[in-house]
């Protein structure tokens, strides 16, 4: 058993529930998968510095047709240059949500225009679970399950 589920299982009921989160957020979701619950999830380990997470969803990103590039800038924390109107929104509301806690009127208005208003609830929702999985990664110091430098530090 490896990543944050081995760290759970000290607490069946957590594992339990965050296993169906994890389910639905990576498999059930609205968003069109799995590209941008990857670029979403792969924000979220950048942002937390979440090694294994990154290294588990960097190829999945990669394979699902988001670009080298757009996964550089993330992994540098530089801004991207996006070729599609819903990754940029994606990306746009994970960083916002990151920086402020929140998001601006004009880009809620934004997102719900390029996602609307329930592939926008399932992508908080998907952040809100990669957040506890980076946070479960990093206090338990789970390290990536493949040899290899670190990409994140």
């Amino acid at each position: 058993m490896r990543g944050p589920l081995a760290t759970w299982l000290y607490r069946p009921e957590l594992a339990a529930r965050a296993q169906d989160l994890g389910r639905y957020c990576r498999y059930d979701t609205l968003l069109p998968p799995p590209r941008l619950s990857e670029l979403a999830i792969l924000t979220m380990a950048r942002h937390w510095s979440a090694e294994y997470e990154w290294a588990a969803h960097k190829k999945e990103a990669l394979k699902a047709g988001l670009s080298a590039s757009v996964t550089e800038a993330i992994r540098t924390g530089t801004q991207p240059e996006y070729t599609d109107e819903h990754i940029k929104v994606v990306h746009a509301v994970a960083r916002s949500i990151l920086e402020t806690s929140d998001v601006s009127d004009s880009l809620y208005a934004a997102a719900v225009a390029a996602l609307g208003t329930e592939k926008l609830i399932d992508l908080v929702g998907l952040l809100g679970d990669s957040t506890l999985i980076s946070m479960t990664l990093n206090v338990f110091r789970i390290p990536p399950h493949e040899q290899g430098r670190p990409e994140l530090s």
